[in-house]
C-alpha cells in the first residue's frame, strides 16, 4: 500500500509542471485576445499573429469568434474582450475561452471588435496555417486548398514542415502547389522559381493559368519565356476541352429534347395528328413530381431522398390517363383533319395551362433535388453535374425500354403495322382506334416522364412546355416522323449544335439558324434522317 501511495505521489509530482504550463498558458492567452480590441487594424493584425504564434489549442476558436463579429470590448474603458450571445434586445457576454458568464456589463458601452477585408484574409491564413496539421484529412486539404487561394509567402516555412509529414497523395499534391505558388511570390533562387513554374503548369487547367499569368509580370527575364510558353500550352489544353466541354453540354440538352420529344414522334408517326399540347404534358409530368415530392415529404420524411422513384410511375399513369382521355373527347373525331386536330390541341394547351394556374398558382413551385442529384464532380478538363449525368442515363433508359416495347411486344407490333399501312392493319383484325389511343396515351405518359427529369434542372411553372415543344417539332421532323433511333439522332445533333451556336450567336439567334438549316435539310430530305418504310407510308 505504501508503494502504490508513493508511486501515485511521485505521478502527480511529475503531473504538475505539465498542468501549470497547460494553465499558464490559458492565463496568459488572455491579453493576447484583449489586444484585439485596441488599437486600429494593423495592431489587430499583430494581435492576431501574436494569437498564432501563442500555439494555444483554443485560437481557433478565438480567431473563428472574431470572424463571425461575436467578440464585442468597452468601448470607453477598453476592458477585456468578450464573447456576446442572448439576443440583439438582450444581449449576454461571457469568457471567450471559458464561455463563463460574466456579469455587470453595460450593453451600451460594448462595441463589436471590428475587422476589414484585409483582416479577414489574415484570419483566413491564420486559420489555415492552424489546421494544416490536424490529423483531419478533411481538415489538412482545406488549409491546403486555403493556402493555395490566398497564396501569403510568409507561410511557405510551415508548408515545408506540413509536407515533410503529409502521406495522404491528394492533400500532398495540393501542399505542393500551394508550395510552388508560394515560391514564386517569395525571394528564392532562379533554379526554385523555375521547378516551380513546372509544378503549377503540370496541374493545368484555369487555376495554374491564371497563377502563371499573374507571376509573369514580376518573374526574372530569364524565366518569362519559360512561363510564356507553359502559358500557351495551357491556354490550347484549354481551348481543346472548351470543344468537349460543348459537346457534353449539347448531349446533356439533347438528352432533354429526346424525352420531350420521343412522345411526340410517337403520337405523330402513328396517329399523323399534331399535338400542340404535348408541352402540357410535360409541364404536368413536373407538377406530378411536385405533388409527390410533397405528400412524401410531410407523410413519410424518410423518404423523401427517395420521392423521384414515385414520382416516374406516377407521371407515367397520369398524364397517361389525361392523354387517353383527351384523345377519346376531342381528337379521335378529327382523324385526317390535321389543321382543325392542330387548332383543337392548342386549345386545348390554354385550357390545361389555366387549369394548373388556378390550382397551383402561377408562381414557379419548387422541386427539390435529391441528395444523390446534386453537386457536380471534375473528370479531366470536364465539369459534370450530377443531376445532368442522371438525367442522360434516365433518357438512355427510357429510349431503351420503349425500344424494346415497341420490337417485342404485341402491342408494339400493332402500333408499327398501324404506322405502316393502317387499312391493311385494319383489315388484319387490329383495332385501330384503340391502338390510336393508347399509343396517344403512351406519347402524353412518357412526356409527363419527361417532366418528371425536366423539374430537376428547370423551374416547374405552368409555361414549362412550351419552352420545349417547338424544339420537339424540329426533333421530330428532323430525325424522321415516327423513328425512334431518328429522334434519338436528331436530339442529341441539335444539343450539340445548338451549344456550339449560342456563344457566337446567343441562344435566341442560335435557335433561328437550327430552324433555318432543319427548313433547308428538308427540302432535301422531306422524310427526315431516317424515313419510314412502308408502302402506305411510301405512297
Amino acid at each position: 500500500m505504501c508503494r502504490a501511495i508513493k508511486i501515485l505521489l511521485l505521478t502527480l509530482c511529475l503531473a504538475m509542471p505539465a498542468f501549470a504550463t497547460v494553465l499558464k498558458a490559458q492565463e496568459d492567452i488572455h491579453p493576447l485576445i484583449d489586444a484585439l480590441g485596441v488599437g486600429d487594424f494593423p495592431e489587430r493584425e499583430a494581435a492576431i499573429r501574436a494569437l498564432v504564434a501563442s500555439g494555444d489549442s483554443h485560437v481557433s476558436k478565438i480567431l473563428q469568434q472574431l470572424g463571425d463579429g461575436q467578440l464585442f470590448v468597452n468601448s470607453e474603458s477598453g476592458g477585456p474582450v468578450l464573447l456576446q450571445g442572448g439576443t440583439e434586445d438582450e444581449p449576454t457576454y461571457s469568457d471567450p475561452i471559458s464561455g463563463e458568464a460574466v456579469a455587470d456589463v453595460d450593453p451600451d458601452y460594448m462595441s463589436k471588435v471590428k475587422i476589414n477585408n484585409s483582416l479577414r484574409g489574415v484570419i483566413g491564413t491564420a486559420m489555415s496555417q492552424l489546421t494544416l496539421l490536424s490529423p483531419d484529412r478533411g481538415e489538412r486539404l482545406a488549409a491546403a486548398q486555403g493556402l493555395l487561394r490566398d497564396a501569403d509567402p510568409s507561410n511557405l516555412d510551415l508548408l515545408n514542415s506540413a509536407l515533410a509529414d503529409e502521406k495522404d497523395a491528394e492533400v500532398k499534391n495540393t501542399m505542393e502547389a500551394a508550395r510552388a505558388v508560394l515560391m514564386l511570390k517569395s525571394d528564392v533562387s532562379a533554379e526554385d522559381k523555375k521547378a516551380a513554374v513546372d509544378t503549377i503548369a503540370d496541374r493545368g487547367g484555369r487555376n495554374a493559368l491564371t497563377i502563371l499569368t499573374t507571376a509573369i509580370a514580376t518573374a526574372p527575364e530569364e524565366l518569362k519565356v519559360e512561363i510564356q510558353a507553359h502559358i500557351n500550352s495551357i491556354n490550347r489544353s484549354l481551348a481543346l476541352w472548351d470543344v468537349v466541354q460543348n459537346i457534353w453540354y449539347g448531349l446533356s440538352l439533347g438528352s432533354v429534347l429526346l424525352l420531350a420529344a420521343i412522345g411526340l414522334a410517337i403520337t405523330f408517326g402513328v396517329m399523323g395528328v399534331i399535338n400542340m399540347a404535348h408541352g402540357e404534358m410535360v409541364m404536368i409530368g413536373a407538377y406530378t413530381t411536385y405533388v409527390v415530392q410533397e405528400y412524401i415529404a410531410s407523410a413519410f420524411p424518410g423518404l423523401a431522398t427517395y420521392s423521384l422513384a414515385f414520382a416516374v410511375p406516377a407521371a407515367f399513369v397520369f398524364t397517361g390517363f389525361v392523354g387517353l382521355v383527351i384523345e377519346r373527347l376531342v381528337i379521335r373525331y378529327l382523324y385526317g383533319r390535321p389543321l382543325e386536330t392542330l387548332l383543337a390541341t392548342w386549345g386545348v394547351s390554354l385550357i390545361l395551362q389555366q387549369a394548373v394556374r388556378s390550382i397551383f398558382g402561377p408562381t414557379n413551385r419548387e422541386v427539390r433535388n435529391p441528395s444523390w442529384m446534386s453537386g457536380a464532380f471534375e473528370l479531366a478538363g470536364l465539369s459534370i453535374t450530377w443531376n445532368r449525368l442522371w438525367i442522360i442515363v434516365f433518357s438512355m433508359a427510357v429510349f431503351v425500354t420503349l425500344l424494346m416495347l415497341l420490337k417485342r411486344s404485341a402491342f408494339g407490333l400493332q402500333m408499327r403495322a398501324v404506322t405502316q399501312n393502317r387499312r391493311m392493319a385494319s383489315s388484319m383484325g387490329i383495332r385501330t382506334g384503340w391502338v390510336d389511343a393508347f399509343t396517344f396515351a403512351l406519347g402524353s405518359g412518357i412526356a409527363g416522364i419527361a417532366g418528371v427529369a425536366l423539374s430537376q434542372i428547370d423551374n416547374v411553372s405552368p409555361n414549362l412546355g412550351q419552352s420545349y415543344i417547338i424544339d420537339s417539332f424540329m426533333v421530330v421532323v428532323f430525325g424522321g416522323v415516327g423513328n425512334l433511333w431518328g429522334t434519338l439522332v436528331g436530339a442529341l445533333s441539335l444539343g450539340v449544335v445548338n451549344k456550339f451556336l449560342e456563344p457566337f450567336a446567343g441562344a435566341v439567334l442560335g435557335k433561328i439558324l437550327v430552324l433555318v438549316l432543319i427548313i433547308l435539310f428538308i427540302q432535301k430530305r422531306p422524310r427526315g434522317l431516317f424515313a419510314l418504310k412502308g408502302r402506305a407510308v411510301e405512297a
